[in-house]
């Protein structure tokens, strides 16, 4: 078993990572549109009192401290986004109780670890032969400082299971516990590459959107391609 004491502190360099999102997911512009916390509370008591779809929008604002929520930065509501609207289900390193921020090192990657899971959640749609779906690609710049280097272990450790996340998720509810911001680990679908999983927002310091992916499934997800002249 892996222990969160036993992995090396990342020494804090800027980062370039990427990640996608679903295009119908909207970012949140209340995110967006405030430079501080103060500003953020009087603002959402403001449109929660005239819109009741505010806090669908929002997410769960109760799961992330206003102090780690990167007010000010361009795509706050990206950053910010994974950890008020969690996955029940969970994911590798969270077992659906607290939000992650997962970011690979190129877009290559991160289309890869999208397909795989897309694959696995649009395999058990029954009758759905044919579907498009259109991606948001986000470049993201963060800072990894104080985070821990889980790549040195080796891809034979059970942290790095393909389908089974109990050693992963132990681990990352290791690393959420101690308070640190997040870890360095091998992508389990991109052989020789990295990716992180960010336990708060607060090390990010931009995320851009860059293009439009499109992904057809046909039974299995039979073509991947980025959208040439692609408008939000």
């Amino acid at each position: 078993m892996v222990r969160l004491g036993e992995l090396a502190t990342l020494a804090g360099e800027q980062l370039q990572a990427y990640r996608l999102v679903n295009s119908k997911f909207p970012p949140i512009a209340l995110f967006d549109d405030v430079a501080d916390a103060d500003e953020f509370e009087v603002l959402y008591q403001i449109q929660a009192l005239t819109n009741p779809r505010l806090k669908n929008e929002m997410g769960h604002l109760e799961l992330i401290p206003r102090a780690q929520i990167p007010f000010g930065i361009p795509g706050c509501s990206y950053a910010t986004a994974p950890f008020t609207h969690v996955n029940p289900a969970g994911s590798r390193f969270s077992d659906g109780s607290f939000g992650v921020l997962y970011l690979a090192d190129s877009m290559e990657t991160a289309l890869a670890e999208v397909r795989h899971h897309q694959t696995l959640y649009w395999s058990n749609v029954p009758s759905l032969n044919y579907e498009r779906f259109v991606f948001r690609g986000l470049s993201c710049s963060f800072v990894d400082e104080a985070m821990k280097d889980a790549a040195a272990i080796p891809m034979t450790d059970p942290v790095y299971a393909p389908d089974d996340y109990t050693d992963s998720r132990r681990l990352g509810r290791s690393v959420k516990e101690a308070g640190c911001p997040g870890i360095r680990y091998n992508s389990v679908r991109m052989q020789g590459s990295h990716c992180w999983a960010l336990m708060t927002p607060r090390p990010v310091l931009s995320v851009i959107q860059t293009a439009h992916y499109e992904m057809v499934w046909n039974g299995q997800v039979t073509s991947v391609s980025k959208i040439v002249g692609a408008v939000e």
